[in-house]
């Protein structure tokens, strides 16, 4: 990546008057957030290049983070509606898997919970793809391509003749859809400044927790009317419209394709064939590609810090599914619920993810503010975490309430309080942890949450399968018991990090910065 930045008054005048990045023995600059302003090493500031293009002024219209708020959060609500439609997606079908089973003439527990599961094993492929490609391309092609192919194999699910076809059609469905989840935070990353992530991010993971929760409720109703084809055909409808509107509405956001686009019109207009942008590296193409397809392995092999939070997010997010994927027969075999009711059983989880969500949102950018005030002035990507380090508590003890309390068929209303608090929890680790990876590698926000995609959803579509022999051997008490004290020993890694995650950032900055 370029480090000089032109002193230029007409090609590059730094975007944030004042702002200077500063590399240290102990402190090496982060080169993501050095979007504007000059490069000091040491106590010399590098020679300012003419022929860097960048913003024209600190408030230049064509900056995605000057763009008009009607404009940034119309994006962000679209976007947000897309990831909405993708957790709807993954859930929605979980009702209605006992009846395709006896459809399709089959016994296979297993592959009940497989059909649920696979689409998220499609979540942790797409990123590996896509997220690349938003950094080589921009956001907007590849958001355009993830909205069709999510439609195209939506309604292939609905047309699907087999299990198997069906099971691939939810892969590929699962693998379009990753495209908001991973593109929502990299168009966060771009339009928003750091102390208003926290609301932005609240909103955008809106979807990603509401969205399973209301999907099981939907689906049970409407698999009972009808049957489990038109789950597909309704989510087929409302993703037409959001591709259409995404069709009309989307603007690129991404700085580094903005201004590539903006040095390609001044050598045209001025024949100066030198002007370049600093994120110009003299790569091709396929050279871009190739190191973004790496970039999320490489962040979490040599980011021991990406690596811990996807772990902890990853743990939180399949018991998410573990609880998706019995709740059915629980609630039907212990407390004898009607079908067409079972999605209630779901309300409990939501209120939880949507208080959680609430504190987050309310909380997390006056935290921010109020730690950095105390200390030097620079808000840190650590001070997002204190939320999370609270969730984590709240996931083991409901584990613990929902567990014995099934165990003990004591009334309906007890176990479902306990998946409340186990979703408050989740919403709180969930959004921190996002909130973080933006906040601490803003340029390449899309490959970080990437990373953390992969990790996640591939922890979540196959612990979720051993569910059912782990309730068999060990019953719901002493199962969820085991699944609380793994919760319980990754309750250190935010806290841990809070501390020491700052000096932790530094001691791969070599490697890191030939991302």
């Amino acid at each position: 990546m370029e480090r000089e930045i032109s002193t230029s008054s007409k090609l590059a005048t730094p975007a944030n008057s004042g702002h200077h990045c500063t590399e240290t023995s102990n402190k090496p600059v982060d080169l993501e957030k050095c979007q504007n302003g000059s490069v000091e090493t040491g106590n010399e500031t590098t020679v300012s290049d003419a022929n860097i293009v960048t913003w024209d002024s600190p408030d230049d219209p064509e900056n995605p983070l000057d763009w008009p708020t009607w404009l940034r959060w119309t994006l962000i609500s679209l976007v947000s509606a897309m990831t909405f439609m993708a957790g709807l997606s993954s859930s929605m079908f979980a009702p209605s898997v006992p009846s395709l089973l006896v459809e399709f003439n089959s016994t296979n527990t297993t592959i009940g919970s497989l059909v649920v599961t696979i689409f998220v094993l499609g979540l942790a492929t797409g990123p590996l793809f896509f997220a690349p490609l938003s950094e080589l391309y921009g956001r907007t092609y590849v958001q355009h391509v993830g909205c069709v192919g999510f439609l195209v194999f939506t309604v292939g699910c609905a047309l699907s003749t087999s299990l198997n076809m069906l099971i691939g059609m939810r892969l590929l469905q699962g693998t379009f859809a990753a495209v908001p989840l991973t593109n929502g935070g990299g168009i966060i990353a771009d339009m928003v400044r750091q102390e208003e992530r926290g609301f932005a991010m609240g909103v955008f993971t809106t979807g990603t927790l509401i969205g399973p929760i209301v999907g099981p409720i939907a689906g049970a109703l409407l698999s009972s009317v009808k049957s489990w084809r038109w789950i597909f055909y309704v989510i087929a409808m409302a993703l037409g419209i959001m591709t259409c509107l995404c069709g009309l509405l989307w603007r690129e956001s991404y700085a580094p394709v903005l201004l590539a686009r903006k040095a390609a019109r001044l050598r045209k207009e001025t024949g100066n064939q030198d002007l370049r942008t600093r994120y110009d590296q003299g790569l091709s193409s396929r050279d871009y590609f190739l190191r973004g397809i790496v970039r999320p392995i490489k962040m979490l092999i040599f980011s021991p810090i990406l690596a811990a939070l996807c772990l902890h997010m990853g743990l939180a997010y399949a018991y998410f599914y573990i609880l998706f994927t019995t709740f059915t027969d629980i609630f039907t075999e212990i407390y004898h619920w009607e079908f067409k009711i079972i999605g209630l059983s779901f309300i409990g989880v939501g209120c939880g993810f949507f208080f959680g969500q609430l504190l987050f949102t309310k909380l997390s950018d006056s935290i921010l503010k109020r730690l950095a005030n105390k200390g030097d002035g620079e808000m840190m990507p650590e001070y997002r975490l204190p939320l999370g380090c609270i969730g984590g508590i709240f996931v083991p003890l409901g584990l613990f309430w929902y567990g014995w309390s099934v165990e003990a068929q004591v009334h309906w209303i007890v176990p479902i309080l306990g998946t409340a608090v186990i979703g408050l929890g989740n919403a709180m680790i969930f959004i921190s942890i996002q909130a973080y990876t933006i906040d601490a590698w803003t340029l390449f926000a899309a490959s970080g949450l990437a990373a953390n995609t992969v990790v996640r959803s591939v922890m979540a579509a196959l612990i979720p399968l051993a569910a059912p022999k782990l309730y068999a051997a060990l019953g719901l008490g002493w199962g969820n018991s085991l699944l609380a004290f793994l919760a319980l020993a990754m309750v250190p890694v935010p806290v841990l990090l809070f501390f020491y995650g700052e000096r932790m950032r530094g001691w791969n900055s070599v490697r890191m910065s030939t991302l």
